[in-house]
């Protein structure tokens, strides 16, 4: 991805936020998912550690939610979805704006 295509998916997500169809962080990612509640889509930064990728991956892959690393950091996509802190990832869970997220991907 360019920079300007990341620049655009985290604009993106800052909508997200703005609309409150996201959820932060790990361990509230994997609560949500194991709770039943819809989770679309689930974006990871590129900087997390082994341990946080794996536990993301196992989650998303049992509970069949599409999962993807961007190439932004934890700081960048915490700014992105204006948290003052680093956010290790972030599910949409509505479907609409799922959408448009996924057209960024391509």
């Amino acid at each position: 991805m360019t920079e300007l295509e990341i620049k655009k998916l985290l604009t993106t997500l800052g909508l997200c936020a703005k609309a409150r169809k996201l959820v932060y962080g790990t361990e509230q990612i994997c609560d949500a998912l194991r709770e039943g509640k819809t989770v679309c889509l689930v974006l990871e930064a590129s900087d997390t550690s082994p341990n946080t990728h794996k536990r993301l991956t196992d989650r998303t892959a049992y509970y069949r939610v599409r999962h993807v690393r961007i190439e932004a950091d934890t700081v960048a996509l915490g700014s992105a979805v204006g948290k003052r802190t680093a956010v290790a990832a972030v599910a949409i869970t509505d479907g609409g704006l799922c959408r448009a997220v996924e057209q960024k991907l391509v």
